[in-house]
């Protein structure tokens, strides 16, 4: 299965992003901490160059702690601030805007010096959809700033809008790449529905999330799940068949019903009711760039 999702809107949204970067002094980027890697944009490092950077790992409440601890000091080792937030509660925020001010001051600075009025930190938020970029903004904000949804490409204009009298910010739709060519990638992206669910076979998708789970958190299905850890020594559709059968996944004739069995699954994934779980470590992945 070959994924792929890159709406119109969001090549006007690299387009925007090229045309206003110019105006901003700090650049969040806003990954989920559970597959911190393929949640990242790689035309981003392209787009933002140079401009200052701070890295906000977002749902971190739904990630291993270990591993997000791993993570902040990678981006530590490369000059980068990664902060863990949870853009639904609001953990994290102040830690956030401490380090955007930090990292936005001296360009502030230079604009005073060269007679401009002092203004705040002005911020440009990316990120790929569905990350919870707009939930960051509101909270944030303190308000329903931007229009916010459950499902990738909801926010599609752009706006300026001050947090606080220091700081402003600009908002930019999620955008993916024009082609995922590591389907490893795209599969996680679709795990954690950054891709919408409809364009996917999503008992594949299912079945691959649930495969990973059991080589890297077997503890937490055998725990879920009700297993015996030799009950994870089979194939993994087996699991799946008995997971089915267990939760009552079954059709007319004692059938499993994968579709529903598949839902269930990712639906527990991506609500953290599995267990905290990340699919990725620094050590387990190569920076590549995808065009």
């Amino acid at each position: 299965m070959h994924i792929n999702w890159y709406p119109g809107h969001m090549k006007k949204t690299k387009d925007l992003i090229k045309m206003n970067l110019k105006l901003v002094d700090v650049v969040v980027e806003l990954l989920d901490a559970r597959i911190p890697f393929s949640s990242r944009n790689p035309q981003f490092d392209e787009l933002v160059g140079q401009k200052p950077r701070v890295v906000a790992l977002n749902k971190f409440d739904l990630a291993d702690p270990s591993v997000t601890n791993a993570w902040i000091e990678d981006y530590k080792k490369k000059g980068i601030k990664a902060i863990p937030v949870n853009a639904l509660t609001g953990a994290g925020m102040k830690d956030l805007l401490a380090a955007v001010k930090e990292t936005g001051s001296a360009r502030v600075d230079r604009r005073v010096a060269k007679g401009a009025d002092r203004s705040g930190v002005r911020v440009m938020i990316v990120g790929i959809p569905n990350v919870g970029k707009s939930s960051l903004i509101n909270n944030l904000v303190g308000k329903k700033s931007a229009k916010t949804g459950n499902k990738p490409g909801v926010t599609k204009g752009k706006q300026w809008i001050r947090v606080r009298s220091d700081i402003d910010l600009f908002d930019t739709p999620g955008i993916l790449w024009p082609k995922i060519e590591d389907q490893n990638v795209g599969m996680k992206l679709a795990y954690t529905g950054a891709i919408k669910d409809e364009i996917l076979h999503i008992d594949d998708i299912a079945y691959h999330l649930l495969a990973s789970l059991i080589d890297k958190y077997p503890d937490l299905i055998t725990a879920r799940y009700k297993f015996e850890e030799e009950d994870l020594h089979g194939q993994t559709i087996e699991v799946m068949d008995e997971i089915g059968r267990k939760r009552g996944c079954i059709k007319r004739g004692k059938e499993i019903d994968y579709d529903k069995t598949a839902r269930l699954i990712l639906d527990e994934y991506r609500k953290g009711t599995i267990g905290r779980i990340t699919l990725e470590h620094p050590s387990d992945v190569v920076e590549t760039s995808e065009a």
